[in-house]
């Protein structure tokens, strides 16, 4: 792999899920930085890498607790001359009050000063930000199943979800950042000289993110970014850097794994359109048993389908069962009693697929791989990388909610394809 040029700037992603980490991280992998996705306290800087996302898994921790997760990350990671981007969910999950203002306190501690440029948005998946609001699909976020399922605060007016961690924020409405260049720039330039406060930024579509990245690139050391994968994706287009080797994967005779944890609907939906691609093993696993160590019958009995199925060369289909309203509160317990019973299975696979952050960390954890070299967008919100450690296989994350019915399908697919040929691209 080529070693970036002194020239090259250097960014580190912070996200509370490891497939907000990837999504994020994916575009600069896309347009010439490499770029790599680690977790846990074995993640550490890779030289090789000028982009590295780091999964703090604080997406179901309480604000305390969240901050202090991202407060150690920004310790062990950011140094003297990166530049910082906070990874929010763009539907507001977990709490991404406290993460900016643990992100704040980092910049302010290295420069005296912080000026945060928030843009949540992401036009690709239906996510868009009007007055300082977030909206999914042309609607208020309150009226979406995410929002009723899981959410912080009691409303998505992005200032008045900062003004509870006691930041600052200011709304830079849509007429704004199509002002033209030098008008958006020097708004930020008097937001950044007051200080400590975030810039609230409308958007509703890709060239309203591409226009936030241009005025506000290079950045200045007090500047640190805030947003979902669309401003990464934006931000690393204004940014582009020298392009890695392609990755290069020996062929593996195993199917593919697919593990759905999500209780997203959509992932749901394009679990059943799976099920039903030849080829395709589907495997249900019933929660009871995930969450009893003393099931071991039926963890046996689990674990050797799946063995059974990737032996055969079939792609297998893991989708973690639920009925009636889920408690979200067991969802850790479920996504390490399954990374146990599979844990066998993974010297059997030729590739992985994962829809949940908190599944895919704990899966990847425990078949005791240390990190992801991205490579590819599949689709918005689902990227294709290397995994790294004792496993070295082709792997998919994506988040729960992204996609359609057939997001699943193709993604195996393409996973399909890159096995035959054994290169990523």
């Amino acid at each position: 792999m080529k070693i970036t040029s002194p020239g090259t700037a250097r960014w580190l992603i912070v996200a509370d899920d490891l497939t907000g980490a990837a999504d994020c991280a994916i575009g600069f992998a896309r347009r010439g930085l490499a770029a790599a996705v680690g977790w846990g306290a074995a993640a550490e800087i890779d030289v090789r890498f000028p982009v590295f996302s780091y999964d703090a898994a604080s997406r179901g921790l309480p604000a305390a607790e969240a901050a202090a997760s991202h407060r150690a990350a920004l310790a062990r990671f950011l140094d003297r001359d990166g530049i910082l981007f906070k990874k929010i969910d763009s539907t507001l999950r977990g709490q991404p009050a406290s993460e900016i203002a643990a992100a704040m306190e980092a910049v302010r501690g290295r420069e005296g000063r912080a000026f945060g440029i928030l843009a949540p948005a992401f036009p690709a998946t239906g996510r868009t930000t009007e007055d300082g609001r977030v909206l999914v699909d042309g609607r208020p976020l309150e009226e979406a199943e995410v929002w009723r399922r899981d959410h912080s605060y009691p409303n998505a007016d992005l200032v008045e979800i900062l003004a509870t961690a006691g930041i600052g924020g200011v709304k830079v409405p849509l007429a704004t950042v199509r002002s033209g260049a030098d008008t958006l720039r020097e708004a930020f330039a008097g937001l950044a000289a007051r200080g400590d406060v975030v810039a609230v930024c409308d958007a509703t579509t890709g060239d309203d993110l591409d226009r936030i990245a241009a005025a506000s690139l290079p950045a200045g050391k007090p500047v640190f970014f805030i947003g979902s994968a669309g401003l990464a994706q934006a931000l690393a287009a204004a940014a582009p850097g020298e392009r890695s080797d392609p990755a290069v994967l020996a062929g593996a005779a195993g199917g593919t794994l697919i593990v759905v944890g999500s209780l997203a609907g959509a992932s749901r939906a394009a679990a059943r359109s799976l099920a039903e691609l030849p080829g395709v093993r589907y495997v249900p696993a019933d929660p009871a048993i995930l969450l009893d160590d003393g099931a071991a019958d039926g963890r046996a009995a689990l674990g050797r389908a799946v063995i059974d199925g990737l032996g055969s060369g079939e792609d297998v289909l893991v989708e973690i069962l639920t009925g009636g309203e889920p408690d979200l509160r067991i969802g850790p317990g479920l996504a390490a009693g399954l990374a146990d019973v599979l844990h066998p299975a993974a010297s059997r696979m030729g590739a992985f697929a994962a829809t949940g952050g908190e599944t895919a960390s704990a899966l990847l954890t425990r078949f005791g791989v240390s990190g992801l070299r991205l490579v590819d967008e599949i689709e918005p919100g689902v990227s294709l990388g290397l995994t790294l450690g004792d496993v070295a296989v082709p792997a998919v994350t994506k988040a729960g909610a992204f996609g359609d019915q057939g997001s699943l399908v193709r993604i195996v697919r393409r996973l399909r394809s890159i096995r035959n040929k054994g290169v990523l691209e």
